[in-house]
């Protein structure tokens, strides 16, 4: 039965020091050379995912940007883009800036860059994560150093809201889209601890889910391996035939999963796949 392995990055197949081990990148292509149909399903965008998979076989489209799309690395074409109506990223921004939570905005341009654009002042954790991707080629900041961008005229190609700030600055506007069914919001802890909350803020289309299927079907792959460890991968585990769970994942995403493997810290996600392959 043709199988597609698919992974998140951060917290599952990549180390605590957010790299891809030289040990799962030996697993990964030779259970890639043995026919494994690997791909990630991620947060990332392209400007960091292409760098960390740089080592890795890997010839399949990947799910980036929690699944707002689909992107080809050998082309760094976009599939499957869903964006946000441009009436509701219109509301958003009035939103945001009503309650004055800060949130970086994408922007998918017909040059295949991702544009970003900022609203409300920069934190200086904000400015650290922009630090760290402005040299790609992939990606574009359109960001003065007040934090306050002069948006676009067309939201007609916004694919995301990104927020990282204090966790009840971050709620309140949560609270207030959750329900919507004009939109799809993440709300989550991740690396910065329980005091900084994320928020992703998509199109309803645009899932890990959706995604992951859409991937199965262009490659022809009647099962789904999908491995993870926070909530916002519990879309592909409740699509997966086989939900995986790192030992180091929350205990929403252990509790739907079929099984749990050892942590991120011991190469587990790149020692499953490898055993699998191995043992057909």
């Amino acid at each position: 039965m043709p199988t597609l392995f698919v992974s998140d990055l951060d917290g599952t197949l990549l180390s605590p020091e957010r790299k891809v081990s030289d040990e799962s990148v030996r697993l990964l292509n030779e259970s890639i050379s043995e026919g494994a149909m690997f791909s990630v399903a991620t947060a990332r965008t392209p400007a960091t995912v292409g760098p960390l998979l740089k080592d890795v076989d890997c010839s399949l489209p990947l799910i980036v940007m929690t699944g707002a799309a689909i992107w080809d690395r050998k082309t760094n074409e976009y599939e499957h883009a869903s964006f946000h109506r441009e009436d509701v990223a219109r509301k958003l921004v009035d939103l945001y800036r009503k309650y004055s939570l800060s949130t970086f905005i994408y922007v998918l341009g017909q040059d295949n860059v991702i544009h970003i654009y900022h609203i409300g002042d920069m934190s200086p954790l904000e400015k650290s994560f922009m630090d760290e991707r402005l040299s790609t080629p992939y990606k574009m900041f359109h960001i003065p150093e007040d934090g306050n961008s002069e948006l676009p005229t067309d939201l007609s190609r916004v694919l995301l809201f990104y927020s990282m700030r204090p966790t009840e600055e971050v709620k309140r506007v949560h609270d207030e889209i959750k329900e919507s069914d004009q939109l799809r919001a993440v709300f989550y802890h991740d690396m910065y601890g329980e005091e900084i909350a994320l928020m992703e803020v998509f199109s309803p289309e645009a899932s890990k889910a959706n995604a992951v299927k859409i991937l199965a079907e262009k490659i022809g792959a009647d099962k789904i391996v999908a491995y993870g460890d926070n909530v916002n991968d519990i879309p592909i585990l409740q699509v997966a035939d086989d939900a995986v769970a790192v030992e180091n994942a929350v205990d929403e995403v252990k509790r739907i999963s079929s099984r749990i493997i050892g942590p991120n810290t011991e190469n587990s996600v790149a020692w499953d796949i490898k055993r699998k392959i191995s043992a057909k």
